[in-house]
């Protein structure tokens, strides 16, 4: 079969399947998973971009999503009145400090010449440093934190335009892959994935944690959106008088109105960021990339710099899925650091990527529409199945309420069930690397 033709088939079949979740259940949910799955592309297209084009195996999505999710709250939202004068000045000058420290000590190491002199001066160092930044950071949150604690208690954000945020979020995972990467890129590629996922989880811890910063468990709502907020628009005679033209009532037609623009606001991002990834991929550097992937140890004896390749590939993947965690927090209109989880913000990318076709960013794409659909789908899909199968049981019956609790599992079923597939009949995914 034609490529071009079994592709625009795939894409046509995930098309028909949210058109039919449209009629069947509602518009609001198919719009939903149009917009959903566009942020999910966009994750995929990082992860891809690390793994298709670098084999980096980056377990550590999840923290470089949850950083662009804090950029929208530090850009977004106000700042919080009198937080600053009571102790957030404190706050960045222990911040500065804990960052001096530990620069600091790392010109030490280098200018001191090796031995236990330079150990034990180091050691003073980053201890003495560090009682001293707890001792300017722990008074100063506390007094942030007491301003309104029901409310805010936290310092805020810089009351920006919340779409700056995107890049912002973009720049923070990129700060944060370079940390990484600059310590774990030299090391096996097993214990990059132990890197990652370690730092990952104390990002959400911090995020949990750290009232002055996110408000912690207590979540960050009312995040500035880029488009009209609902209630706006059913205020609106003009917009109430189009809605009902198209046969809408107010409610309805503000929801839809609003999937539709941050469609388009994705849409835009995603086709950006692919023709990027494209232009990328087919230049001399991706070339490159894909000979370190093959064969990294004869890349190396031809003289290129393996390591430093990594590290600009792994921090363009990582700055991708923060760009993706700030566009999904937007939308959300809120930050809540507990629902940042490994199953959902890391497992289910790597499955889109490994499903839609390693190395392909046009797979990336669809398996970032065809995931996130069963993601969404399966669940009452399968409690329908469990209805059906159970119809002819007793009512009460032991087996019959285990059948259909089980409904809840379908999604983990599902997942691994076409992992399975497709790595057994079409083991490069859906649309493999040319």
């Amino acid at each position: 079969m034609n490529e071009t033709l079994k592709n625009t088939m795939l894409f046509g079949i995930i098309a028909v399947l949210i058109i039919y979740v449209g009629f069947v259940q509602s518009w609001n949910s198919a719009l939903l998973i149009v917009a959903m799955g566009l942020i999910s592309s966009i994750m995929a297209l990082g992860v891809n971009l690390q793994w298709g084009f670098a084999g980096l195996f980056n377990v550590g999505v999840m923290g470089f999503v949850a950083l662009g999710g804090l950029a929208a709250v530090l850009i977004g939202m106000p700042p919080t009145e009198g937080a600053m004068r009571a102790g957030g000045w404190n706050v960045v000058g222990a911040l500065l400090l804990g960052a001096g420290t530990v620069f600091a000590a790392i010109i030490l190491a280098k200018t001191l010449a090796k031995g236990w002199l330079r150990n034990l001066a180091v050691i003073a160092m980053l201890v003495i440093g560090f009682f001293v930044f707890r001792g300017l950071l722990d008074p100063a949150v506390e007094l942030v934190e007491e301003i309104n604690p029901a409310q805010t208690g936290y310092l805020g954000g810089l009351g920006l335009p919340v779409l700056l945020a995107w890049p912002v979020g973009g720049l923070f995972a990129a700060a944060a892959a370079w940390i990484i990467g600059k310590t774990a890129l030299g090391l096996r590629s097993d214990y990059l994935a132990i890197a990652t996922l370690g730092i990952a989880e104390i990002i959400i811890a911090i995020l949990k944690n750290e009232d002055w910063l996110t408000r912690g468990v207590k979540n960050v709502i009312g995040v500035p959106r880029p488009v009209p907020y609902e209630i706006d628009l059913q205020n609106s005679a003009t917009f109430v008088e189009r809605a009902a033209s198209f046969g809408f009532d107010p409610v309805e037609g503000s929801t839809l109105w609003v999937k539709v623009l941050y469609i388009l606001l994705f849409a835009a991002v995603l086709i950006i960021l692919m023709w990027l990834s494209q232009r990328a991929l087919h230049s001399p550097w991706g070339r490159m990339l894909r000979a370190i992937r093959d064969n990294e140890v004869a890349a190396e004896a031809m003289g290129k710099d393996v390591t430093a390749r990594h590290l600009q590939v792994f921090i363009l993947g990582s700055a991708i899925c923060g760009i993706a965690g700030a566009m999904m927090t937007t939308m959300d209109s809120q930050l809540t650091p507990g629902t940042y989880q490994p199953l959902r913000f890391t497992f289910l990318i790597w499955v889109m990527v490994i499903v839609g076709g390693s190395g392909n960013n046009l797979g990336a794409v669809l398996g970032g529409f065809l995931i996130w659909f069963l993601w969404v789908q399966v669940e009452p899909m399968g409690l329908w199945l469990m209805n059906l199968v159970t119809s002819g049981m007793a009512e009460g019956s032991a087996l019959k309420a285990h059948l259909l609790e089980s409904a809840a599992h379908m999604r983990l079923l599902t997942m691994g069930l076409v992992l399975i597939l497709v790595l057994r009949f079409s083991p490069r995914g859906l649309i493999p690397e040319k």
